[in-house]
C-alpha cells in the first residue's frame, strides 16, 4: 500500500480549513492503512469522525504532545474506543508516533497500539472500549480540573451514537448539567449504523439534541462533515457558558464510496484491494504534521490544591466498646482529609455509610453523585487521572451494578479506594435486595486489587488509612451493626496480614472469620472450650492478599480449618483460603476443612435470626468444628 511522502508538512493552529480538510483525509487514509495492515479494526467508525477530530486537534485542542503530563493541557477521551485507528492516526499526525509503528504494530502482540486504547500510551488517560463510559470519565476529569484545581483546561469526548443506548451516558450528562460543567464538550458522532444494523435513533439528530438539553446541557446540531460548521460549534462550546453536546450527523465509512453508509462493515478491515482503492479515492497518503494550540506553560508539578499535607490523626477506640466498622471508616476518612489529595464520593447514602462525615469537614472535596453508582466510579476514575486519591462509598450490594466501571478502571491502571457497607445477611430486616453477598468475589476478581474486611473499629480505621497509600483498586468491606472493639489503638494491620486472637499448643481446630463472622467464631470458640475442645481463631482481615503463612501453620498445627463468611460461597473468604493453601508448599499434606457461607436466598429478620438461618452463626460454627475434630 502507498506510503506517505518522506517530507512532512506542518499545520499550525491558524491553518485554513482547506488544510484541515487535507488533515481529515490523512486521518481517514491512515485509519484504512493501519487496520488493513493489521487485518482487523474499525476503519468505517474512524472515517465518520475524522472531520470532527481534524478540526479539534488542529484548532481547538490545547495540548502539548511532547508533554502529556502538563496539568494545564486539555484532555481528549475516545469513548468510542473501537475507533482507535483514528486516534492512532491523530497521534501520528501530531508526531507522537511514526508511520512505521502505526503500520507494523497496531493490534499486534506485545505492542502498545492495542485494539482499544489504554494508558500504556502516555496520551491516553483512560482505557475505553466498554461503550458508554467515556463521558462519565470526562465528567470526573472536568470536575477535578474546575472544582479541585481551578484550572482552565477543557475536556473533549468523542462519543458514538450506538453507545447512547447505555444509561450511563445519560447519568453522565445529567451530572454534567447539574454541575454546569462548561469545561466539558461531547462530540457525538451520529453515523446511523451500529454493529449489526441501524442505531435506535438513526439520523434523528434533533432527538439527541432534545435529550441532551433535557439533562441541562447545551446541544449544537451540525453536519459532521462541514468543517466550517464544526469549527464554529467547537468555538461556541468553549465559551464557558454550559456543558455542550455537539450532535454531528456523519456518514459511516465517509469518503470511501464502496462502504459509505453500508451495513455489514462494522469492525471489518478493508481487504487490500479495496483499501488501495479507498486510499486513492481519499487522495493518497500524506504526511501532514499538526501543531495545534498549546496549553500555557506550567512551571512544574504542583500539589493538587497547593496545600501541604497535615498530620493524619486516626480515631482511637477503647477495647470492648461497641462501634460499627462503617462508623470507624467515616471517622478515619475524615481524618485522612488532612491529606489534600484525598477526595470522597457518595451515592446519596453518606448518612448510612458515614462518608458524609468527610463532607462536613471538607465540603470542597466531597462530591455527591446521588443514586448513580456508575457515575460515582466514573467520577473517581476521572479524579484519579488528575492525581487525586478518591474514596467512593456506597452499600456493598449497589457497587455490583458499577462492576464494569471498576473492571475498566483496573484496565486503566487507576488507583482508587472503594468502600462497601451494609454487607451480608447481618444487615437484618432490609432483606436480600440490600445484602451485599457477591462483593468479595467481584472485587477479588479485579486485576491487581486489594480486598480488606475489618472486624472491629480499630482495624477499620487503620485499613481505611492504609488504602490511601496502596496502588491500584482497593476495597474495604464494612458491617452495619456495632460490635466490640477487639484491638487497642497501637495495633498494626499490615495489608496481607492477619491476627490470631486465640491460640494454644493444644488447638485441635482453627476458626477463620472476618467481619461479623469473626465475632461468631470467638463465641463459638468459647462454646467449644466448655466442651474441652481448644480452637484457634484467626481474623483474616486481608482477603487479598491473604496471609498464607498463618493459614498454612494453622492447618499444620491444628489439622482442621473452619472458614465462615457472610457471603455466598463462590469467590469469597473460603475460596481465598483454599486457593492460597493450594498454591503453598507450607501446609500439612492434608487437613480437614469446612466452609460455612450463605447458600440460600435470605429474607428479612434480625441479625441473629439470619446468621443462624443461613448457617454462619456461632452454633453452626461450633457444630462444624466438632464434626471435623471427631473425624
Amino acid at each position: 500500500m502507498t506510503a506517505p511522502p518522506t517530507t512532512p508538512t506542518t499545520l499550525g493552529p491558524d491553518s485554513d480549513l482547506s488544510q484541515v480538510f487535507e488533515l481529515a483525509q490523512q486521518l481517514r487514509v491512515d485509519s484504512v492503512r493501519a487496520s488493513t495492515a493489521a487485518g482487523s479494526g474499525h476503519p468505517t467508525s474512524s472515517l465518520s469522525a475524522a472531520d470532527l477530530m481534524a478540526v479539534l486537534m488542529a484548532r481547538h485542542l490545547r495540548y502539548d504532545w511532547a508533554a502529556p503530563d502538563n496539568p494545564d493541557g486539555d484532555h481528549l477521551v475516545f469513548s468510542k474506543g473501537h475507533a482507535s485507528p483514528l486516534l492512532y492516526a491523530m497521534f501520528k499526525a501530531a508526531g507522537a508516533i511514526g508511520d512505521d509503528e502505526l503500520m507494523t504494530t497496531y493490534r499486534r502482540f506485545g505492542h502498545r497500539l492495542q485494539g482499544h486504547p489504554t494508558p500504556e500510551l502516555p496520551w491516553v488517560d483512560v482505557a475505553t472500549g466498554s461503550l458508554g463510559q467515556g463521558i462519565g470519565y470526562a465528567v470526573g476529569i472536568a470536575l477535578a480540573i474546575r472544582d479541585l484545581e481551578r484550572r482552565s483546561s477543557r475536556v473533549w469526548v468523542l462519543c458514538g451514537d450506538s453507545e447512547t443506548a447505555e444509561g450511563s451516558v445519560w447519568e453522565a450528562l445529567d451530572k454534567a448539567g447539574h454541575h454546569r460543567l462548561a469545561n466539558l464538550t461531547v462530540l457525538l458522532d451520529v453515523n446511523r449504523l451500529g454493529q449489526s444494523g441501524p442505531t435506535e435513533l438513526e439520523w434523528d439528530t434533533g432527538a439527541y439534541a432534545r435529550r441532551a438539553e433535557a439533562f441541562g446541557c447545551r446541544a449544537i446540531e451540525v453536519d459532521g462533515h462541514d468543517l466550517e460548521a464544526i469549527d464554529l460549534a467547537l468555538t461556541e462550546a468553549a465559551d464557558g457558558r454550559a456543558p455542550t453536546v455537539v450532535v454531528a450527523r456523519t456518514v459511516k465509512g465517509r469518503g470511501v464510496a464502496e462502504v459509505a453508509d453500508k451495513a455489514g462493515w462494522h469492525g471489518k478491515a478493508l481487504p487490500e484491494d479495496l483499501a488501495a482503492r479507498a486510499v486513492a479515492e481519499l487522495g493518497g497518503a500524506r504526511d501532514l504534521r499538526v501543531r495545534g494550540p498549546r496549553p500555557p506553560a506550567h512551571p512544574g508539578p504542583a500539589h493538587p490544591d497547593g496545600r501541604p499535607a497535615g498530620p493524619v490523626e486516626l480515631p482511637r477506640y477503647e477495647v470492648g466498646d461497641e462501634v460499627a466498622t462503617r462508623v470507624a471508616f467515616g471517622a478515619a476518612l475524615t481524618a485522612l482529609g488532612a491529606r489534600p489529595e484525598v477526595v470522597a464520593l457518595d451515592a446519596e447514602v453518606g448518612n448510612s455509610t458515614h462518608a458524609e462525615e468527610f463532607g462536613k469537614a471538607h465540603p470542597e472535596r466531597y462530591f455527591q453523585t446521588y443514586i448513580a453508582e456508575q457515575q460515582m466510579i466514573a467520577d473517581a476514575v476521572g479524579m484519579a487521572v488528575r492525581g487525586f486519591r478518591p474514596y467512593a462509598t456506597t452499600f456493598a450490594a449497589f457497587l455490583t451494578r458499577a462492576h464494569d466501571f471498576v473492571r475498566m478502571a483496573a484496565v486503566s491502571r487507576i488507583t482508587m479506594a472503594l468502600c462497601g457497607t451494609h454487607c451480608g445477611v447481618e444487615i437484618g430486616a432490609d432483606g436480600p435486595s440490600q445484602m451485599g453477598l457477591e462483593d468479595l468475589a467481584m472485587m477479588r476478581a479485579v486485576l491487581g486489587s486489594t480486598v480488606l474486611y475489618p472486624s472491629d473499629a480499630t482495624s477499620a480505621a487503620a485499613l481505611t488509612a492504609a488504602m490511601a497509600d496502596l496502588d491500584g483498586i482497593s476495597y474495604l468491606r464494612t458491617t452495619r451493626g456495632a460490635y466490640p472493639v477487639l484491638y487497642d489503638g497501637d495495633e498494626t494491620f499490615p495489608v496481607g496480614g492477619s491476627k490470631t486472637l486465640r491460640e494454644s499448643a493444644d488447638d485441635r481446630v482453627t476458626l477463620v472469620g472476618a467481619g461479623v463472622t469473626l465475632h461468631e467464631c470467638l463465641a463459638a470458640a468459647e462454646e467449644l472450650a466448655d466442651d474441652g475442645v481448644r480452637a484457634r481463631v484467626v481474623d483474616l482481615y486481608s482477603i487479598k492478599p491473604v496471609d498464607v503463612d498463618t493459614l498454612a501453620r494453622a492447618a499444620r498445627e491444628t489439622g482442621a480449618l473452619v472458614v465462615v463468611e457472610d457471603h455466598h460461597p463462590e469467590g469469597g473468604l473460603g475460596e481465598a483460603v483454599l486457593s492460597a493453601l493450594a498454591g503453598s508448599d507450607r501446609s500439612a499434606p492434608a487437613f480437614a476443612f469446612a466452609h460455612l457461607a450463605v447458600t440460600e436466598l435470605p429474607g428479612s429478620g434480625t441479625t441473629d435470626e439470619l446468621l443462624d438461618a443461613c448457617g454462619v452463626s456461632r452454633t453452626h460454627i461450633a457444630g462444624a468444628a466438632r464434626t471435623l475434630v471427631a473425624r
